[in-house]
């Protein structure tokens, strides 16, 4: 069996060091180490770098060092807060909910540990006990380790103050525009740091009772603060989140499927257009897994609800982090007959979807604009996906030192000037190969998965081809 095929943002080449996010002596004493790095994210968006050694209209993710984000930080110790400033909360053994607890400051997140030897250091929680020196921990972790910090609340002008400090070329940038310049190392960091920061940002009531929750084991679990010991309890029932376990305390993926749908002859697939994206943009149908459903269940309703199609054959292809704000698109390729009528009046979700033949594919993939999305196409998906206006007050607007303009295109000539782009435009665009629904499609349209013509010409037309070869792509539209 070959190697699994991994998109665009995943690949995550952390170890997560998952058991060490409740040891509050790792954790504050490694937040000093001269290799850490930091990811910092403002709304949502991340903070990118245009000079790096790399062209300026391509920015790279910006790693901070905790001396550069330390004004942003709030008071110390950081993890394993007490009930007042400065105080270091007891050791966690019988008091879960004080385990590496942040309380006060900037949302923080331990992502995970960069390793520079390929084999990995064991790193057992017994090597960082309370007992040990701040300096002995950092000497026995080889590697950078990566947090995120969300500047979100902070003041406008103490964020300005630090990012002046940090040195030129520093800004936020729209996310989606942003991904697209990043390498697979990037990208990957890039995935679990917004779901990461999204996640803490989007939750700050307990469902059960509403009281304000609080961040514990470095930005992995959430707790309502009716639990905290010295909360005041008096006269008041438990809330109901102190006893079993509730899913609302940890991060959540949202599963979604996404499918390439190939005729019978192998020479046509099936694509669809939302009514919010951009115009003449055309993508694989996609829908959120339903309670009771397996994933082919999802794959033929989702399917019957957008284009009244019936499909057969479901198989999987691969699988993408998606961190808008923190979905897993799991790919498929189905069969279905192009002689059959689509309707679209099911859910009223598409505005349009037809037949696409694979020299219509090819052609948009070779054209220099057929996958180049703008940054205000991006936005305009932004606000497709989240139901909400691209161009009201305060919307995501890309920063213009982060984006060209030439978005996150892969076709040949992305580069071309706006002129040429305005007076040759494709009939129809495509999603990149930084997202799974560009890979479905390129990969069936040069040969290499789906159902291809039995002839084999699917594969003769992919011969030599190019974006998306091997295991390893870049690669939701």
């Amino acid at each position: 069996m070959g190697e699994a095929y991994v998109n665009f943002l995943g690949g995550s080449p952390l170890n997560r060091l998952s058991w060490l996010r409740t040891s509050q002596p790792f954790l504050n004493a490694i937040v000093h180490a001269p290799a850490t790095r930091w990811l910092v994210f403002n709304d949502g968006q991340p903070l990118v770098h245009t000079q790096h050694g790399r062209d300026p209209s391509k920015p790279s993710l910006a790693r901070l060092s905790t001396d550069a984000v330390r004004p942003l930080l709030g008071p110390e110790p950081f993890f394993a807060q007490g009930e007042h400033e400065g105080a270091l909360a007891p050791a966690p053994a019988g008091v879960p909910v004080l385990e590496a607890a942040r309380l006060r400051g900037a949302p923080v997140v331990f992502l995970g540990l960069h390793e520079t030897d390929s084999a990995g250091g064991a790193l057992p929680s017994s090597d960082f006990s309370a007992k040990a020196d701040a300096q002995a921990i950092i000497a026995n972790i080889k590697g950078t380790p990566f947090f995120t910090l969300d500047v979100s609340e902070a003041a406008p002008a103490d964020i300005d103050r630090v990012l002046r400090a940090a040195g030129p070329g520093l800004a936020f940038s729209e996310p989606r525009t942003a991904m697209g310049t990043f390498d697979a190392f990037e990208a990957a960091l890039f995935a679990e740091g917004r779901s990461m920061t999204d996640w803490n940002a989007r939750n700050k009531f307990c469902p059960s009772c509403g009281s304000a929750v609080y961040s514990l084991w470095a930005g992995w679990k959430i707790s309502c603060s009716t639990l905290l010991p010295w909360a005041d309890k008096a006269g008041k029932k438990p809330c109901a989140t102190a006893r079993g376990l509730h899913n609302f305390t940890h991060p959540r993926t949202d599963a979604v499927v996404i499918m390439a749908v190939i005729d019978e002859s192998g020479d046509k697939i099936l694509l669809g257009r939302n009514k919010k994206w951009p115009i003449k943009f055309y993508s694989c149908p996609a829908g959120f897994i339903e309670p009771g459903e397996s994933f082919e269940d999802a794959v033929r309703r989702e399917l019957w609800e957008e284009a009244g199609v019936k499909v057969w054959d479901v198989r999987y292809h691969s699988t993408q982090p998606w961190p808008f704000p923190a979905n897993l698109m799991v790919g498929f390729y189905a069969t279905a007959s192009s002689a059959a009528p689509l309707r679209t009046d099911l859910d009223n979700e598409l505005e349009d979807a037809r037949w696409y033949t694979r020299a219509e594919i090819r052609a948009i993939l070779a054209h220099r604009a057929g996958t180049t999305l703008s940054s205000r196409d991006h936005s305009t998906l932004a606000a497709a996906a989240e139901k909400s206006n691209p161009n009201a007050p305060g919307a995501s607007a890309a920063s213009p030192t982060a984006c060209s303009g030439a978005g996150t295109g892969t076709g040949a000539g992305a580069g071309a000037s706006a002129a040429a782009a305005v007076t040759d435009e494709p009939p129809f665009k495509l999603p990149p190969v930084t997202a799974i629904a560009g890979v479905l499609i390129s990969e069936w349209a040069h040969g290499r998965a789906g159902f291809q013509p039995p002839s084999g010409a699917g594969a003769e037309a992919g011969a030599g081809a190019g974006a998306g070869a091997g295991t390893t792509t870049r690669g939701n539209l």
